[in-house]
């Protein structure tokens, strides 16, 4: 009775035990007797100019180069925060203090942070801070620190660093070499005259350089942001093998990008200090070669800011807009049912309704298309980037409404489904640049993900595959039989749930959640059984299950390697996931006031209810009729909602997840509608089947 979903699962297990792993590389720089963090708040590559920062251009061309998401536990990070942050090794906040000054009192050589034991109540749930000090003086070193935030960054549980100087100037020569480990305060590059703050920042870096041994390795980091508005900060690293490459790290699956708590990983790294188990950065390596010319590289990496900033400042408009073009899409379609058109003018409405409806289903994967073209290089990225939607859907409607497959029910649909399922299941593979600042993917600002497979991509890779394959399925059963319409099934949803959730590819925790009892629901219907409560629930378990067992294995690596699944686990076996587990759920909970995706899934569940499914009054009952033709259109749909309900509940993006994937699949379902209606009005027959189709409906 439960075959089917029963081999989903094992399926999966199997397969993710066989392939799971994740693309860890090593650090390749070898231990360094002195490593230095100089941080800069605020700034950013469109600060730096041989001419303006000379001494930043220098160093920049001799190294490695890069962009630091500054993201930490707000949405702006204040230079404390940044601090904590380095401190800790793992997102933190300095609560109060990210608004007054950090205070130090001198002790012997060295000092104290005062404020630390009200900065580490106010960051509780958070990182650890003190973690890189105490880590230093654990492996029997020492810390330097130049600055009050530069004590906090490099002090350890009790504020404390072993030598200090409040400015560059008050350090004593031989200070400079004392400790392996060094932290600077080169001061923020804030305000209106950021030229001016350059300059001097620029300055303070050449100065330390010079006092540097010559020993050391060097890491330059705009550790924060300024004002109002969070970017894309610099960084660079000097060392073996730094010269002419950008600055990746495991933590981003990046080549030219890195976060905070990368950096204290790589400060460990370099002095040989082992990482704690509450460490999340990985070190900073350097990756993909730069263009030759240095100009061309800080250009390219202005650039990615700007696509970053340009996606901040669409994505609220975007988004109003979708949610207004759904609700026009709604309405219209229910006028265009609802009347009694006659002749001519019956066949256009309806020929313009289904072509409409196609057009908003290739929304989604068009967002991501675009992306293939460097729209943010211009210099007009916005323009360039609404061009480029609205062409690449286009194309994709054309080829969906001009092929053989145009008079089946399911085929436009199908096709659609399929190529944004074959888009984000390639994307994943290739390392998910397509995701990357796109408008239904993540952006490096939020830093809520960096690579693998985003909340809103996961509503829009599980919905398109599910109606995919139950497109797939309609099209084999009467060719090749129900077995075959069934492995059709389970072989496109076991892919796509394998590339959602291996850490390797898309590292999505709750998406696996959501996607096994979906799937299996419509592989259910397919093969012809029903789809009891209590049988959902029981899938609902597995899933959670074998999302745990594949946490489990992630667990079992170093905690280097680990991803956040397997942190997870980790806070889990230590009763500390409970903090965790409350951000996700506040967040969740948080979700379903939002203003703009509510409307969208009101407006489609009383669409489909009222006007698609309910004969007489509001429409024709033609969601009925493409059942008929088209029977499984219900799996494929029923499965959607499935997952679109379960992973609106175990994410942290709440209704977003149903939102999507309503705005996926209602389209497609008002287009099979439609395109049953004019297949029926064409044979002039209520039951007549459309080309290819077969008529028997599945059981229950």
């Amino acid at each position: 009775m439960l075959r089917a979903p029963i081999a989903v699962m094992v399926s999966l297990a199997l397969a993710l035990l066989a392939l799971y792993g994740s693309p860890a590389r090593a650090a390749t720089a070898p231990p360094a007797r002195h490593a230095v963090l100089i941080g800069v708040p605020g700034l950013q590559w469109s600060d730096v100019s041989p001419t303006a920062t000379p001494h930043l251009w220098q160093l920049a061309r001799g190294g490695a180069t890069g962009l630091l998401s500054v993201r930490t536990v707000g949405r702006l990070t204040c230079p404390n925060d940044g601090w904590a942050t380095v401190s800790a090794g793992a997102r933190s906040a300095s609560g109060p203090y990210c608004h007054k000054p950090i205070t130090v009192s001198p002790s012997g050589t060295g000092a104290v942070v005062n404020d630390i034991a009200a900065i580490r109540r106010a960051n509780a749930g958070f990182g650890t801070i003190g973690l890189f000090g105490d880590a230093v003086h654990r492996a029997g070193g020492c810390t330097t620190a130049v600055g009050a935030g530069a004590a906090l960054g490099a002090g350890d549980s009790s504020g404390r660093v072993d030598a200090y100087a409040p400015d560059i100037a008050a350090l004593p020569s031989g200070d400079w070499a004392r400790c392996a480990a060094t932290v600077v305060d080169a001061g923020a590059v804030t305000g209106p005259d950021r030229v001016s703050e350059a300059r001097r920042a620029d300055a303070a870096v050449g100065t330390v350089l010079t006092r540097l041994p010559a020993d050391a390795h060097v890491l330059v980091a705009g550790i924060s942001d300024h004002d109002r508005i969070p970017h894309l900060r610099l960084v660079l690293a000097t060392g073996p093998g730094t010269a002419g490459r950008y600055l990746g790290s495991d933590s981003t699956r990046r080549a030219n990008m890195v976060i905070l708590p990368d950096l204290t990983a790589t400060l460990m790294t370099w002095l040989g200090v082992p990482g704690p188990a509450a460490l999340i950065g990985t070190p900073l390596l350097p990756d993909a070669s730069r263009p030759a010319a240095l100009d061309s590289a800080v250009q390219d990496l202005r650039s990615q800011d700007v696509a970053a900033q340009t996606h901040r400042n669409l994505l609220p408009g975007f988004f109003a807009a979708f949610v207004v073009a759904q609700l026009l899409l709604y309405g219209s379609a229910a006028i265009a049912l609802q009347l009694r058109w006659a002749g001519r003018r019956r066949t256009r409405i309806l020929a313009a309704t289904r072509l409409t409806a196609l057009v908003a289903a290739a929304v989604p994967v068009s967002t991501y298309l675009v992306n293939l073209v460097p729209w943010w290089h211009g210099s007009h990225p916005l323009p360039s980037l609404v061009a480029g939607i609205a062409a690449v859907d286009a194309l994709i409607v054309a080829a969906a409404v001009s092929g053989p497959w145009r008079r089946w029910v399911l085929g436009p649909g199908t096709l659609i489904a399929g190529v944004t399922a074959a888009v984000l299941g390639a994307d994943l593979l290739t390392g998910s640049h397509l995701q990357l600042n796109s408008l239904m993917g993540y952006s490096p600002l939020v830093g809520g993900r960096y690579y693998g497979m985003g909340n809103i991509a996961f509503a829009v890779l599980a919905t398109s595959t599910l109606l995919a394959a139950a497109g797939v399925a309609q099209w084999l059963e009467p060719r090749r039989g129900r077995r075959a319409a069934v492995a059709a099934v389970l072989a496109m949803t076991l892919v796509a749930a394998l590339l959602d959730s291996w850490t390797a590819w898309g590292s999505d925790f709750g998406g696996l959640i959501a996607f096994v009892p979906g799937l299996a629901t419509t592989a259910l219907l397919v093969s012809g059984r029903r789809v009891s409560f209590i049988r959902l629930q029981l899938l609902r378990g597995a899933g959670m299950a074998l999302v745990l067992g594949v946490a489990y294995l992630d667990y079992l690596r170093p905690p280097a390697q680990q991803t956040h699944m397997g942190r997870f686990f980790g806070q889990l076996v230590q009763g500390n996931a409970l903090p965790w587990l409350e951000r996700k759920f506040t967040a969740m909970v948080h979700t379903f006031g939002n203003p703009t995706l509510l409307p969208i899934v009101i407006a489609a569940f009383l669409f489909l209810l009222l006007v698609l499914h309910r004969p007489g009054r509001a429409g024709a009952g033609g969601l009925q009729l493409a059942y008929d033709r088209a029977p499984m259109l219900r799996a494929g749909l029923s499965g959607a909602f499935v997952t679109a309900l379960v992973g609106g509940a175990v994410n942290d993006s709440g209704i977003a997840v149903p939102a999507l994937a309503l705005a996926v699949a209602v389209p497609l379902a008002l287009a099979a509608t439609v395109t049953a209606l004019q297949s029926r009005e064409d044979t002039g027959s209520p039951t007549a089947p459309a080309p290819g189709l077969t008529l028997r409906p599945a059981e229950g």
